[in-house]
């Protein structure tokens, strides 16, 4: 199976504590990450959330929509939660905030692999690697919008390390 890993960072003219229960709220996320199509709560998970188990479906740029099931296997509030998914895209999904004056700086790994038939026949043909990132980081600048507009409006930027 074809590997990835994507590395994204935002920064968020927001309180840490703000930034980090928005995304903490991974039921809300489609009420304001447009790239989230779906997300439904297949378990609660312990009294910390570890162990929720959700299926997500997103959808970039791409006329495709991709479906994974995540279970929290790390949170620590305010500055980590991590995730690990299986389905279309099997891996892990690590969140780490901290701060910067003002700012909460946002760094998400996303370790994947994808299993999805198509995906891997695809894989080896020399342009895809890239045309997965940005479809990637496309869903990821959404996300941050979508952040940006849920905060109020407050200011942000948007990287990637990969």
């Amino acid at each position: 199976m074809p590997s990835y890993r994507f590395v994204t960072v935002w920064r968020v003219q927001a309180p840490i504590e703000r930034v980090f229960a928005e995304i903490d709220a991974i039921e809300d996320w489609p009420a304001w990450w447009s790239s989230v199509r779906r997300v439904e709560r297949l378990a609660a998970g312990d009294a910390d959330g570890l162990g929720a188990r959700y299926r997500i479906t997103f959808r970039g740029k791409l006329p495709y929509e991709l479906r994974f099931e995540l279970v929290a296997t790390r949170r620590v509030a305010p500055s980590a939660l991590v995730g690990e998914a299986t389905g279309e895209l099997e891996g892990i999904g690590d969140w780490s905030l901290s701060t910067d004056g003002t700012w909460t700086v946002v760094r998400y790994v996303w370790s994947i692999r994808t299993t999805a038939a198509w995906m891997n026949a695809l894989a080896p043909l020399p342009f895809v690697d890239e045309i997965f990132r940005l479809n990637h980081h496309a869903v990821m600048r959404r996300g941050l919008a979508g952040l940006r507009r849920r905060l109020g409006g407050v200011a942000g930027t948007y990287t990637r390390e990969d």
